[in-house]
């Protein structure tokens, strides 16, 4: 299988946060961050993410960086899932989204709790020290799931040093908890917190790990404006996109 899949119509885009559309280019000719830029709309529209709440600057990060764990070969070619977490939205929300790029769907939106070191209803601190009980941002790839204390659990290993790193050595992993869930937010107007974990709902935690376990892409956003990842690199994909017919294309692969 291809390490990702292009089908869009000649129109010319520039990222403007919300996905928008504009007219197509007089020569017919994208440069490769439009051809990029193209591709992401497509996959944004078509699995219908701001309806779901996704900001498209979010989304357009994480298919940067998957993109590029996939130039590295860090996760297989055909790892078609990617999950985005966004701890810049309120706990209240749902800011959980997993898509499949390949059927270019919206596979689940759902809750999910940040750490209590990171804050109450927002997180606005992350980290990536032992026992701060903080969030961690950057990209993560998941790995095989386990029975520990909080029930069946996935490992998770955290791709961005000095960010989240050190995810193994924190037991930072997904996991169910039942402060995830529409109640807690009744009782207290926000999910419960963790201790760092992305905790979800346990009514969904064995379908959120049958989905995403086994090398598959995780992003988690905040508001963070020192976070940097070498994954967010655009000359790999932009590589990829010069090599391509930039005239006229249809299922183009790389």
């Amino acid at each position: 299988m291809s390490i990702l899949l292009f089908s869009a119509t000649i129109l010319s885009w520039k990222s403007d946060g919300t996905g928008r559309s504009v007219r197509a280019k007089k020569n017919g000719r994208f440069t490769p961050k439009e051809l990029f830029d193209q591709y992401v709309n497509t996959l944004y529209q078509a699995a219908q993410l701001q309806q779901a709440g996704l900001a498209f600057n979010v989304f357009e990060k994480a298919v940067m960086g998957y993109t590029n764990l996939k130039l590295n070969h860090i996760v297989p070619e055909n790892s078609s899932v990617l999950t985005v977490i966004d701890f810049a939205k309120s706990s209240r929300e749902k800011r959980m989204w997993i898509i499949d790029l390949l059927s270019r769907q919206l596979v689940l939106n759902t809750w999910v709790a940040h750490g209590s070191g990171s804050g109450e209803e927002m997180a606005n601190s992350f980290s990536d020290r032992n026992d701060s009980h903080q969030s961690s941002l950057g990209f993560y790839v998941t790995d095989k799931p386990y029975i520990g204390k909080h029930g069946r659990s996935l490992y998770l290993d955290g791709m961005d040093e000095g960010f989240n790193g050190s995810a193994r050595m924190r037991s930072i992993v997904l996991h169910g908890a039942n402060y995830v869930s529409q109640s807690a937010i009744n009782e207290q107007g926000f999910l419960g917190r963790s201790f760092g974990c992305p905790a979800v709902s346990p009514k969904l935690v064995n379908k959120i790990i049958n989905t995403i376990q086994g090398k598959t892409v995780i992003f988690i956003n905040g508001n963070d404006i020192s976070y940097t990842s070498k994954y967010l690199d655009e000359a790999g994909p932009f590589s990829l996109m010069a090599s391509a017919d930039t005239t006229a294309f249809d299922s183009v692969k790389f």
